[in-house]
């Protein structure tokens, strides 16, 4: 769906404004982010988190029936020929900015072979493709990670590798009886409110570097702003396993999710503008698979091996941090002002 949502963007932004609207639309995700955080820490403690999984779906049931006032992309049209769909599109636009279709016609040859898996692997865009994979769930792993780490050094107390638990919670320990239960290396507490507040205050780090990342897409280019900001994650994960007060960890974590959500701020911008319309879909849906395997692999990290090895947890994220940064620097086309290619 967020793949969906931004080739449409990208592809309706001229190319001097992407670099500057495309991250902005990060506050609606900070928002839901945050409303998400607000209503587990009263929803939870009262009628459980299945309720919570229950109210959190209503919005994109609503959102199903909105899809339908989503218009189509003209250049998408363009290419398959329905031009006339394209041009009521684009009058659509220009009605609801007051201005008129300039003179001419639509005119653009017709793509009989669209979206092909192998031409991603062709060999323009062969090298392009294989290190956008490896960043996209590189990125994926270091943002998930982030979030599971954040809930699991609140929850397990692992700041300075500590462990400790606090005395009511060693009492606790005591008297369970000795059942496969309680050899569990799983130890789920409930949040405190102020566990709650700390989540709320690094969830709203994804915000804080957007003008900072707006700045360096637009004038460093994509390809190191994505490389300065994936070596700045991996340094920060580092820092998590330093001795620090209540205050230190919300701060590093703040700084981590501020970073994390400029790594994909930019990736989404990058893998939108490399590949040319006839392939733009198929290219993001293919990275938002490797996605969504970085995610699957994070919580094993963050939640179970955090639990055996701090240390080794964070070198392990900052690792795939670092091949990442380089990945970008290394990426061998720039799409800084460049407009979108219609066909490869």
């Amino acid at each position: 769906m967020a793949a969906g949502r931004l080739i449409i963007k990208t592809e309706f932004l001229p190319t001097k404004y992407r670099g500057y609207m495309l991250p902005l639309s990060q506050v609606f995700w900070l928002a839901g982010s945050l409303l998400i955080i607000g209503l587990a820490s009263v929803v939870i403690p009262t009628i459980g988190w299945r309720w919570l999984i229950r109210i959190a779906s209503i919005p994109g049931i609503i959102l199903i029936l909105a899809f339908k006032f989503i218009p189509e992309s003209a250049r998408f049209n363009v290419s398959t020929g329905n031009t006339q769909a394209a041009l009521a599109t684009l009058q659509h636009i220009a009605k609801m900015n007051r201005s008129v279709m300039p003179e001419g016609k639509l005119v653009e040859p017709i793509l009989e072979k669209r979206g092909r898996f192998a031409d991603l692997l062709d060999a323009k865009y062969l090298r392009t493709t294989l290190q956008i994979w490896v960043i996209w769930l590189g990125i994926s792993f270091a943002y998930y990670g982030v979030i599971l780490a954040s809930a699991e050094l609140l929850e397990r107390d692992l700041v300075c590798g500590s462990g400790a638990k606090s005395e009511s919670q060693s009492e606790v320990a005591v008297t369970l009886p000795d059942t496969e239960e309680s050899h569990s290396p799983c130890h789920c507490h409930m949040f405190a409110p102020s566990d709650y507040r700390t989540m709320i205050i690094s969830t709203a780090g994804e915000i804080a570097l957007n003008p900072l990342n707006i700045l360096g897409i637009n004038f460093l280019g994509r390809r190191l702003s994505l490389s300065v900001t994936m070596g700045c994650t991996a340094l920060f994960f580092l820092l998590l396993n330093i001795c620090t007060s209540s205050a230190g960890l919300i701060g590093f974590l703040f700084m981590l999710r501020a970073l994390v959500a400029a790594n994909f701020n930019t990736i989404y911008i990058y893998t939108a503008e490399v590949y040319p319309t006839m392939m733009r879909a198929l290219g993001m849906g293919t990275s938002g698979s490797l996605c969504r395997i970085g995610a699957m692999v994070a919580p094993f990290i963050s939640q179970v091996l955090m639990n055996a090895s701090l240390l080794g947890a964070l070198c392990l994220f900052s690792s795939v941090c670092v091949v990442c940064a380089i990945s970008a620097f290394t990426l061998p086309i720039e799409t800084k002002g460049r407009a979108l290619q219609q066909i490869k």
